[in-house]
């Protein structure tokens, strides 16, 4: 048994080799949140809600996703009515305002947002207009792709959530960054507010909180960035100068989308 099992640990390196893709340690997380667990081994206690051990993490690569609320598959999390009042944004307000969620503004979690900062970072676009909770659509999301070598699966980490207003409604003046949130604390308190649902419009009586719908990726996102030597977005790899730079952007995400289903199918395939 030992023996088939140092064969597996060689042949899972010969696979990474193989299909090109660098293989990251992490130390222990981009935001080095990393706790000792019960077991005396080291894992992500802070932003995670999975516990997987860092000395487990055979493989991982950081990917940054958009959900787009406006689009079909996303409706269940953007509300209903023309206001949107009662979608996955309006939500994430409440539970501010009601000092049960902690904004930050960075991605390094090192500055909290007061709730009259966040506030104003919701309603205010660029030039001091008030703006409706239906325009702002987009969620996005860092999360890990990584290998569990104790359970042999992989695995989607989600780390952060981040509201980012959408340069349309910011008077087009470019996309604006809310808000950050740590994605344990957005998960426990909707865990414990189950009032805000993701809705199931063919079926209402299966309704389900956000932390149920995040867990069966109940959502369609698109890649935006993933962990590259120049920390560069997808839509900077790509000629802005075409006239169809967005659409090279989104296919080159798709591209990705494909490599990480592409690098599960080959472990397995070995």
């Amino acid at each position: 048994m030992k023996v088939f099992k140092g064969l597996m640990m060689v042949g899972m390196g010969l696979v990474l080799l193989l299909i090109g893709e660098p293989v990251q340690a992490q130390s222990p997380t981009s935001q080095n949140p990393s706790v000792w667990g019960d077991s005396g081994m080291k894992m992500d206690t802070i932003f995670s809600v999975l516990p997987i051990r860092e000395d487990d993490k055979l493989y991982q690569i950081a990917i940054w996703r958009r959900i787009d609320l406006r689009e079909k598959f996303n409706l269940p999390f953007y509300g209903t009515g023309g206001l949107k009042l009662g979608g996955i944004m309006r939500n994430i307000l409440k539970a501010v305002e009601d000092n049960e969620l902690t904004p930050f503004a960075d991605e390094d979690f090192t500055r909290q947002m007061s709730i009259t900062d966040f506030q104003k970072n919701f309603w205010i676009n660029e030039i001091g207009d008030s703006i409706f909770v239906r325009d702002l659509y987009y969620v996005d999301f860092k999360e890990d792709f990584l290998f569990d070598r104790n359970r042999s699966e992989t695995k989607f980490d989600i780390k952060y959530i981040i509201l980012t207003m959408p340069s349309e409604t910011n008077s087009n003046a470019g996309e604006r960054t809310i808000g950050y949130f740590r994605y344990k604390d957005f998960y426990e308190h909707f865990k414990d507010h189950p009032e805000a649902k993701w809705i199931n419009f063919q079926n209402p009586s299966k309704n389900i909180p956000y932390n149920q719908a995040f867990d069966l990726r109940l959502f369609r996102s698109v890649i935006r960035k993933y962990t590259n030597p120049d920390n560069a977005l997808i839509a900077d790899m790509v000629d802005n100068s075409d006239p169809n730079a967005r659409m090279l952007a989104y296919l080159k995400s798709l591209e990705f989308e494909y490599k990480l289903l592409e690098w599960e199918n080959d472990l397995w395939e070995w």
